[in-house]
């Protein structure tokens, strides 16, 4: 079965708060917990700041580009062609490919983690945990959309109350204003970048939003289930990790937050929170990742991508070195940022807020020259480089706004001077 073929109004079956649900439960990790710990140099008020900025920048292009999914039936790697072309479009694939084996071996090593410290002491505990949690996870992405509506309601639901019980432990365990009147320890951490390692983590869905978005019943309710669901999910997430951090020191506050649970005898919760947050979260990652390889080799299996996705996935998670963390945000921020803002520019802006679905198939209106459109490719480039100055600089409004901005400036530029000279006589294939 191909995973990239436009999605029938039949099949469609999901609404605003099962987006909401899909979204608060993609957010409410321990990986989310993790990155909020990376704030910690910033103290509780700059960091809070720092988190409802960075979420408000982030979400919002993540929820644009799922509208594209709702709208044409179509998943996300394969809006970009609208943009890139038909060919130009494998890159992004590549690179989707790279970050969600990556992200399916960061949640399941935090996972692996947090279960072995909850439950028992050693290396190989954690590793074995890290390995079953991985099966599971795998299991719950091979049952598809119609088992995931169903699923997603419990397990989120239930994930959203345990939330309220986590939150609890930690504020009766070192209280709130005792928080704010911490002051930070660690190497200094610039505002700007701060905001950057908050918006990586909705950009980091922008190449799989539309996977998902495809299924819904109606392209606005879609878009606002997405924006709330993950910005209140990751913003709370991050709070708590920066929280944890702060009161322990620590650079695994996920980990503290378990143990802070256990010490208030709250055991059971804290593990049915690792394991419900790593499946509601991860088994996205594993299912996009075969749609972008499919994207690359539409003949080979739905099944067993997953299942490989699964396996490379569970390798990475054993094998993990925890400070890679901080670098591989910021991976994510400067390759997609501008990738993205490239393609909403194309879709809003220049194309009027409507594709042919079907030519996003074919060697036709978006081949532009030998399936490649170059203003396209070099315009993410200089978005790519805009990032990296920025980030070298320290600049003040940060690295991923204005990377994102540049690339679509330039992008809309380019098209309006030279859009006309870059295609070929169409033809199908």
């Amino acid at each position: 079965m191909s995973l990239l073929k436009p999605v029938s109004n039949e099949e469609r079956n999901l609404d605003g708060f099962d987006f909401f649900l899909l979204w608060a439960g993609a957010a409410i990790s321990l990986g989310e917990i993790w990155a909020g710990g990376l704030l910690l140099p910033l103290g509780l008020g700059v960091g809070l700041i720092a988190i409802l900025i960075g979420h408000l920048i982030g979400n919002t292009p993540m929820a644009l580009s799922g509208i594209i999914g709702s709208r044409h039936g179509v998943p996300s790697i394969v809006s970009t062609r609208g943009a890139l072309g038909n060919r130009g479009a494998y890159l992004p694939a590549a690179l989707n490919i790279v970050q969600l084996i990556g992200w399916t071996g960061v949640m399941l090593y935090v996972a692996g983690h947090a279960a072995g410290r909850l439950l028992a002491v050693g290396a190989l505990n954690t590793r074995l945990w890290t390995i079953i949690i991985g099966v599971l996870t795998t299991v719950w992405a091979l049952g598809g959309h119609n088992l995931w509506k169903p699923l997603q309601r419990i397990a989120v639901t239930l994930l959203i109350l345990l939330s309220f019980v986590m939150t609890w432990s930690i504020l009766r365990e070192y209280g709130f204003r005792s928080l704010l009147h911490i002051k930070p320890t660690g190497q200094g951490l610039r505002f700007p970048l701060g905001v950057d390692l908050v918006i990586a983590m909705p950009v980091s869905w922008i190449p799989l939003v539309a996977d998902y978005s495809r299924y819904g019943l109606n392209s606005r309710r879609s878009a606002w289930g997405t924006w709330l669901g993950y910005f209140i999910g990751s913003s709370w997430m991050y709070a708590i990790g920066l929280a944890a951090a702060l009161a322990t020191g620590s650079d695994a506050p996920d980990t503290m937050v378990m143990e802070v649970m256990k010490s208030h005898g709250a055991v059971l919760s804290a593990l049915l929170i690792v394991l419900l947050a790593t499946f509601t979260t991860t088994f996205l990652d594993i299912y996009s990742n075969a749609v972008s390889v499919q994207s690359l080799a539409p003949k080979w299996s739905e099944k067993w991508l997953v299942v490989a996705g699964g396996v490379f996935g569970t390798i990475i998670g054993v094998v993990f070195p925890p400070e890679a963390y901080q670098d591989f945000l910021l991976f994510i921020g400067s390759t997609f940022c501008p990738l993205f803002g490239v393609v909403l520019c194309d879709y809003f802006l220049l194309k009027r807020g409507a594709y042919d679905a079907e030519n996003l198939f074919r060697r036709a209106k978006y081949w532009y020259t030998g399936g490649v459109n170059a203003a396209a490719l070099g315009s993410w480039l200089a978005g790519f480089l805009i990032y990296v100055l920025c980030t070298r600089t320290g600049w003040i409004g940060g690295s991923s706004l204005p990377s994102m901005i540049g690339a679509a400036l330039t992008y809309y530029v380019a098209m309006k001077l030279f859009g006309t000279n870059m295609k070929e006589p169409a033809q199908n294939a």
